[in-house]
C-alpha cells in the first residue's frame, strides 16, 4: 500500500520551525478549509536545487496578496526554508509544496483577524503521469467545467479553491480512461488541463492559448523561452476547439507534468513529434543545476 500523505516519516516547514511531519496539523475549523482562502505552489527539485524557487516563492506572496492577505515571511525567507527542508529530507530530487492559509481565530466568509499560517512539505515523486504513457503521449477527455471568468474569480491567483473543478474534471476523465482532461474557458476557448498548460503545433509553428484568463505558469514561461531559444515562432492566441483537427503535434507544461505529450483529446488525435520531444529534452537539461 502506497504511503498516505498524512502518516510519513520526516519533517515539514511549518510557521517558521520543523515540525515532525505526522504533528504538522490544523484544527478543523480553519478558514483555509471551509472557504477556501488558501494559496500554494507546486515546485520540483533537480539535484537537490528547486527550480525557478525564487519566481514561485514571489508568486505565492502576489496569489496571496489577490486574495486579500500578506504572507509573513519573506521571499529570502522562504527559499531558505525550503534549501533546508531538502537537507533534513535528505532529498536531491523532489516536489516541494509551499502552502499559505487564513487560520482559526474567526468563523465565517469575513476574517480579518486571522492568523496566516505557512507550511513547506516535500516528497519524492515522480513524472505526473505514467512514463510510459508520457512518452508516447497522454490521453486527454473534454472537460464538462470551463475555467471561470476573470470577472468571476481571481484567475492570476494559485488560489485552492480554484482547483476544485479541476478535481471534479480530472475524476471524471479518469473514470472513463483518460490521464487528465482539457478545459476551456468560459467563452469556450481552449484554455488549459486541470493542472498543466497547454501547446499545439501546426506547420512546425508552436500556438498555445493566450494566458490572460489562467494562470501563465512559470513552466509554460520556460518553454517558450526554450522554444524561441531552437528559432520555432510561438504564437500565443485564443484557440476554438474545432481548430484541433489542424495540430499534429500537442503537449503539457508544468511543474509536476513537466513536457509531457499529448496524443489524443477527445476525438483529435495528435503524433509526439519532433518538437514534442526536443522541448521535453530541452526543458530536462534546462532544470538541472547548473
Amino acid at each position: 500500500m502506497a504511503l498516505t500523505f498524512d502518516d510519513r516519516d520526516g519533517v515539514i516547514w511549518f510557521d517558521g520551525e520543523f515540525v515532525d511531519w505526522r504533528d504538522a496539523k490544523v484544527h478543523v475549523l480553519t478558514h483555509g478549509l471551509h472557504y477556501g482562502s488558501c494559496v500554494f505552489e507546486g515546485q520540483r527539485a533537480y539535484g537537490g536545487v528547486v527550480f525557478e524557487q525564487r519566481r514561485h516563492h514571489e508568486r505565492l506572496h502576489e496569489s496571496a496578496r489577490i486574495l486579500g492577505f500578506d504572507i509573513p515571511w519573506t521571499v529570502d525567507e522562504l527559499d531558505a526554508a525550503c534549501e533546508e527542508l531538502l537537507k533534513k529530507m535528505n532529498f536531491v530530487d523532489a516536489y516541494v509544496r509551499p502552502v499559505a492559509w487564513r487560520g482559526s481565530e474567526m468563523m465565517g466568509v469575513s476574517a480579518q483577524q486571522n492568523t496566516i499560517h505557512v507550511a513547506i512539505a516535500a516528497w519524492e515523486w515522480p513524472s505526473y503521469f505514467k512514463p510510459e504513457e508520457r512518452m508516447k503521449g497522454i490521453r486527454l477527455d473534454l472537460a464538462e467545467y470551463r475555467r471561470p471568468d476573470p470577472r468571476t474569480a481571481p484567475s492570476k491567483s494559485k488560489a485552492a479553491g480554484l482547483y476544485m473543478i479541476c478535481t471534479i474534471s480530472k475524476h471524471a476523465a479518469e473514470k472513463k480512461g483518460y490521464a487528465d482532461a482539457m478545459m476551456l474557458d468560459w467563452e469556450g476557448y481552449v484554455a488549459e488541463a486541470t493542472g498543466a498548460n497547454v501547446f499545439f503545433v501546426h506547420e512546425g509553428k508552436i500556438v498555445t492559448p493566450l494566458a490572460d484568463r489562467f494562470l501563465s505558469g512559470i513552466t509554460r514561461q520556460t518553454v517558450i523561452e526554450l522554444a524561441k531559444k531552437r528559432g520555432y515562432e510561438v504564437i500565443e492566441r485564443r484557440i476554438r476547439p474545432e481548430e484541433l483537427h489542424h495540430f499534429t503535434e500537442c503537449f503539457l507544461t508544468g511543474t509536476a507534468a513537466e513536457v509531457t505529450p499529448v496524443s489524443e483529446i477527445a476525438d483529435w488525435r495528435f503524433t509526439p513529434g519532433t518538437i514534442s520531444l526536443t522541448l521535453l529534452e530541452d526543458y530536462m537539461k534546462a532544470v538541472q543545476p547548473k
